[in-house]
């Protein structure tokens, strides 16, 4: 009979996202429709699944890689200190309108909690607190995902709130549970050892590098060590009498901060939502017990009271998010923000075992939290109204205003750059000052600092006087400058300076070399420059910075049959693209193609998120 299940449970987990996919059903999570179908095929209407034995161990193990995925989604970069926007330095920083959001779900959840108790419905208010403080940060990344959100501010902030809305009730589980069941003897211990790994995982990156090197297709040691952080640490977690889930968590945040590649991830990802998670959906649909929920008046009268809990818990961040954010986004994103699954179950499994709930409340849980999941998503795609467009511009400025610099800068393209030009002669400031954007300063550090020279991606130092460019490219280097291009005379055969220059990173620039090149290529391959030079075709690179377009195949982004794509350019080393080659996040497309099409693919391809 487990066979038969499980065969029941995988065929189910292969067709339910083939008939969404067939019938356009696109605003209920997949999660969320596992669950559905889980409760056709369990105890509720057919009866097919059993969910005792292997089935049940399967079961666990998928909340196991669901949770250690949840812990591989927490972006640590959002936590650091962030840079001032163009809307200004008084707006409010993603990270503290985060804190103080999630700062209102507590208080607002521990509030409808007493309630509960106090109408006598519900006797364990704090253990409902942590239930209402729980986010389900993968359905609201992937909700983020498809508007395209992930790197603009309110959909950094939102992020964060969901993951103080997974990490929070976690660790908050986890000493509820060892103070409930009179355990708390190596709480605090485990909490040590866990800070204790997470801190030296995340010194010993080299380790994980020294891995990379060594992987084979028969080895797959980037995955091993996945599986060795989980169970390693959920079998810490589960010794000292904690909450194993709290384990899984953890071994996913130390797993990100070794910076796996991206094919890392996707294998993980691949393995968890191809396998594990659809059997735990599906099984915890297949528990519930719908005839028994309906014939318990009191369970039942539960479900749109924690229904109303779930998002009462989350209507203190509307006036929070509409300190930056247009009053329907903080309305679409406190919606989003109710969207609770992922923790609900296993918090819930725990109250079970604790016997401080029974089946029939368990079940009443579930099922609010179910509706809270499908009418989360749906009432955010129908109030959110996009913001202003967020396409990140490169910023670049020239130092020297001359005839080499200034004809340049006039024609790098208003939608891709922002340019800055800087002279230190007043004759220059005057010829060209009605002409582009130029500020006359003395080539000193303080002066450049003052003009705002150094905020810049790219800075291009074209003055004619090779020692001038040379001290500024040292000022430039110093100052951290990301890309840093040079001009120089012919190379003097007695220094090594330009040499010193270009091992630091700077793009030295020599006009008679470039010149020496250009003729080659007129003779050499007539053809290629043709193509620089032609009106209609040209040569392209483009940054990848949409993490929508992370882990698709070259032969799958829908632009492939406009370009031709001749390099990739990834962490200084060229890959030779094929058709089944995988796009990463900074990788650096070569191509050619129509001039007509460039700036829809710069735009697609370039928006941060």
């Amino acid at each position: 009979m487990e066979s038969i299940s499980l065969l029941i449970v995988l065929t189910a987990a292969f067709l339910t996202p083939l008939l969404m996919a067939h019938f356009h059903i696109n605003s209920i999570p997949t999660a969320v429709a596992e669950i559905l179908v889980g409760i056709v095929l369990g105890k509720s209407v057919l009866g097919w699944v059993r969910t005792g034995g292997e089935m049940g161990s399967l079961s666990e193990l998928g909340v196991t890689i669901l949770i250690f995925l949840s812990g591989m989604e927490i972006d640590f970069s959002l936590f650091k200190p962030q840079p001032k926007t163009t809307d200004g330095p008084k707006q409010p920083n993603p990270v503290m309108l985060a804190i103080t959001g999630f700062l209102t779900i507590i208080v607002l959840s521990l509030g409808f909690s007493y309630f509960l108790q106090l109408i006598h419905f519900f006797n364990y208010p704090i253990f409902a607190t942590i239930l209402f403080t729980t986010i389900a940060l993968g359905v609201v990344i992937a909700a983020l995902k498809e508007k395209e959100l992930l790197h603009q501010p309110i959909g950094q902030t939102i992020l964060l709130i969901a993951a103080l809305g997974e990490v929070v009730p976690l660790v908050s589980l986890t000493v509820y549970s060892a103070l409930a069941g009179k355990s708390d003897r190596n709480l605090w211990l485990l909490l040590l050892l866990l800070l204790a790994a997470l801190f030296l995982l995340s010194r010993f990156k080299r380790i994980y590098g020294f891995l990379a090197t060594i992987d084979k297709s028969t080895t797959q040691l980037d995955i091993r060590l996945a599986f060795f952080l989980v169970f390693a640490l959920v079998t810490v977690a589960s010794r000292v009498g904690a909450e194993s889930i709290l384990g899984a968590f953890l071994a996913g945040m130390v797993m990100k901060l070794l910076g796996p590649r991206q094919e890392t991830q996707d294998k993980l990802t691949s393995l968890g939502y191809g396998f594990f998670i659809p059997i735990f959906f599906i099984v915890t649909g297949a528990n519930l017990d719908l005839k028994a929920l309906v014939a318990d008046p009191k369970s039942l009268s539960l479900i749109p009271l924690v229904l109303i809990g779930f998002f009462i818990a989350k209507i203190g961040l509307i006036p929070v998010l509409r300190r930056r954010f247009k009053p329907q986004n903080a309305l679409a994103g406190g919606f989003l923000l109710t969207t609770t699954i992922t923790l609900v179950i296993p918090t819930l499994t725990v109250g079970r075992n604790l016997d401080i709930l029974s089946d029939q409340q368990s079940g009443a849980f579930t099922l609010a939290a179910v509706i809270a999941c499908v009418a989360g998503p749906i009432l955010f795609n129908t109030f959110f109204q996009p913001e202003p467009e967020h396409f990140k511009k490169t910023k670049v400025t020239f130092i020297g205003g001359n005839l080499l610099t200034v004809p340049i800068a006039q024609h790098l393209s208003p939608d891709r750059y922002e340019v800055k030009l800087v002279t230190d002669k007043p004759e220059n400031y005057h010829t060209y000052n009605s002409e582009i954007n130029i500020a006359l300063a003395a080539y000193t550090e303080s002066a450049l600092k003052a003009a705002g020279a150094y905020d810049c991606d790219i800075m291009v130092l074209g003055d004619f006087d090779a020692d001038t460019n040379y001290d500024l490219a040292t000022m430039a280097l110093a100052e951290k400058v990301p890309r840093i291009i040079a001009r120089f005379a012919p190379k003097d055969a007695t220094s090594d300076r330009y040499d010193r220059l270009r091992a630091q990173g700077v793009e030295v620039f020599n006009a008679l070399e470039a010149n020496v090149a250009l003729l080659r290529s007129l003779i050499e391959t007539p053809s290629i420059l043709q193509i620089l030079d032609d009106t209609v075709a040209g040569i392209y690179e483009i940054t990848v910075r949409n993490s929508r377009f992370a882990g698709l195949e070259l032969k799958n982004l829908p632009f492939i049959d406009d370009i031709t794509v001749s390099q990739i350019y990834r962490n200084k080393k060229f890959v030779a693209p094929h058709g089944d080659t995988q796009i990463h996040l900074g990788d650096h497309l070569i191509f050619s193609g129509d001039k007509h099409v460039i700036r829809d693919i710069r735009e697609q391809v370039e928006k941060l998120n």
